[in-house]
Formats: C-alpha cells, sequence, structure tokens
C-alpha cells in the first residue's frame, strides 16, 4: 500500500505529478500577491502625494488661508492613506489586520510612555499650528527670547533674534508660557518720559514735544498725541508722552523722537536734571 506522498508524486496528470501542480500553484499564489502588493503600494504612494499637494495648493490659491496649516494637515493625510495601504498590503499576504493593529497600538503606548517629553513638544506643535498664536514672520517674545518668528515644526520653533542669531524653542515651553505678539496689531503706541527741571517754562517744554512729534511723518495724527505732565519726581517734573505709529517702524520711531527731543531741548534752554549728588566731608582737628 502506497503511502499519500507517494501517491501525490506518482499521479499523473497532464505529464506533472500533483506535488509539483501545487508548487506551481503556491508560486503563482506567491508571485500574484508580491505583484499585487507592489501595485497597491504604488497606487497608495501616488494618491498619498496628489492628496498633499492638492491641500498645498489649497492654501496658495487664497491668500487668507494659512500655509503652515495646510502643510500640516496635508502631512497627515499623506501619513493616514500610507497607513491604510500597509494594511491593504498586508491583508494581500493574509496577515490578520486587526491583530496588526492592536500591536501598533500597543506599541504606541509604550513608545508614548518613553517619549512622554518628546509628545509634549508635539501636542504643543499642533496647538501652535492649528491656534496660530504666531505665524512665520511674526516678531515675538516667547518663552524669555525675543526674536523674528522663522519657522514653526511640530518639535520647535525657529527665531532669529536681534543680532540674526538662530535661537531653537522646544514647542512646550511656547505653547507653555506666555507669548507676546509684537507683529498682530498694525499699529503700536509708543511711550516716553521727558523730566524737566522745575525751573523750566512747562509750556514752552510741552509746544517743543508736540512740534517735534508733528514733524515727524510717522507719528498719527489719530488717535492724538497725547502730552501731559504726569509726575513731579524728586528732581524733575514729568512728561509722560504717547503716540501711536505703525508698528513696523516702532523702535526706530521711539529711538528718533528721544534723541530730537533732547536736541531741541537743548537748543530751547530747557534744562533736562540729572540727580546730583553733594558730599561734605567732616574735618578733623
Amino acid at each position: 500500500m502506497e503511502t499519500l506522498t507517494n501517491l501525490l508524486n506518482t499521479e499523473i496528470w497532464n505529464g506533472r505529478s500533483v506535488s509539483e501542480l501545487l508548487t506551481l500553484e503556491f508560486l503563482a499564489s506567491a508571485a500574484g500577491s508580491v505583484l499585487g502588493a507592489i501595485a497597491i503600494l504604488f497606487v497608495g504612494w501616488t494618491v498619498s502625494a496628489w492628496m498633499q499637494r492638492r491641500i498645498v495648493k489649497l492654501s496658495q490659491k487664497n491668500k487668507h488661508l494659512d500655509d503652515m496649516l495646510f502643510e500640516f494637515l496635508a502631512s497627515i493625510a499623506r501619513y493616514v492613506i500610507m497607513g491604510f495601504t500597509v494594511l491593504f498590503v498586508l491583508n494581500t499576504f493574509g496577515v490578520q489586520t486587526t491583530s496588526v493593529v492592536a500591536i501598533i497600538g500597543a506599541a504606541g503606548l509604550a513608545i508614548g510612555l518613553a517619549l512622554q517629553g518628546t509628545l509634549s513638544n508635539v501636542a504643543a506643535g499642533v496647538m501652535l499650528i492649528l491656534f496660530r498664536p504666531i505665524k512665520i514672520g511674526d516678531f515675538v517674545e516667547v518663552a524669555g527670547e525675543m526674536g523674528t518668528v522663522k519657522a514653526i515644526s511640530l518639535n520647535f520653533t525657529e527665531l532669529a533674534d536681534l543680532s540674526n542669531v538662530q535661537v531653537i524653542v522646544p514647542n512646550a515651553q511656547v505653547w507653555g508660557n506666555i507669548i507676546t505678539n509684537y507683529s498682530t496689531n498694525p499699529l503700536r503706541r509708543a511711550e516716553w518720559t521727558f523730566g524737566v527741571g522745575y525751573g523750566a517754562n512747562l509750556k514752552t517744554a510741552e509746544d517743543i514735544i508736540r512740534d517735534i512729534i508733528m514733524a515727524d511723518s510717522r507719528s498719527k495724527a489719530e488717535p492724538e498725541p497725547f502730552i501731559q505732565v504726569t509726575n513731579l519726581g524728586d528732581s524733575s517734573v514729568d512728561f509722560l508722552v504717547r503716540v501711536w505709529c505703525d508698528a513696523s517702524v516702532y523702535f526706530g520711531f521711539r529711538a528718533d523722537i528721544t534723541r530730537k527731543i533732547k536736541e531741541a531741548f537743548d537748543e530751547g534752554g530747557v534744562d533736562i536734571p540729572f540727580p546730583t549728588r553733594t558730599m561734605i566731608q567732616a574735618q578733623t582737628d
């Protein structure tokens, strides 16, 4: 009595044994799975790249949409499509995708616990991108650093400080601290305090200040500049001056007005007091 193996090897069908036919069938099935997986990967890669480009172009066509936000959404869409593509590929090889998803979930939990600091930066980066308290090109102060925003990624925010030095701030420190954005509002109010001596003519000093300010083209006539005596100091009468100007010229405007008023006070004979100290030396016999 022959065994089943011998029967398979001796049984002939169209000149081939059954075992040979089964081997050929397996190879054909495997080749079909590989080709199908390659086709699925190609289609998934193509569709994900096309979707990413389409989402990015939406923001490019409309100036009111934020480029950074749509680039982030485009990346998320591409990763999602590629994730489903990988699951389809595994399914073609007979892999139970539900088990794979469970394993990925468990691994993701373990990785998340190990990378809490990094994930906090990523979460803060998502919040910065979605709510947009700062944008590329804004002049800001965050986490004790002041500079122009050059880039916002999921992990960090890049600034160029006043000396044009690159400053990298982790997103968790940006989102978790007070953010001062000097570029949000188109207008800013510059403020000075000018002290004059008690013997100075206050009307003359006020006229000099007003003339200097109104002669500068960067000063806004509306709202009207505020020029008033607000403090009687130990050695000076202090004028508080507030003037509106464009945010883009704020720093230069403030510095120029300070110098011009000092020079005008000197020419007009308005005394600018400064602290003095009198030392009396006792004589000893």
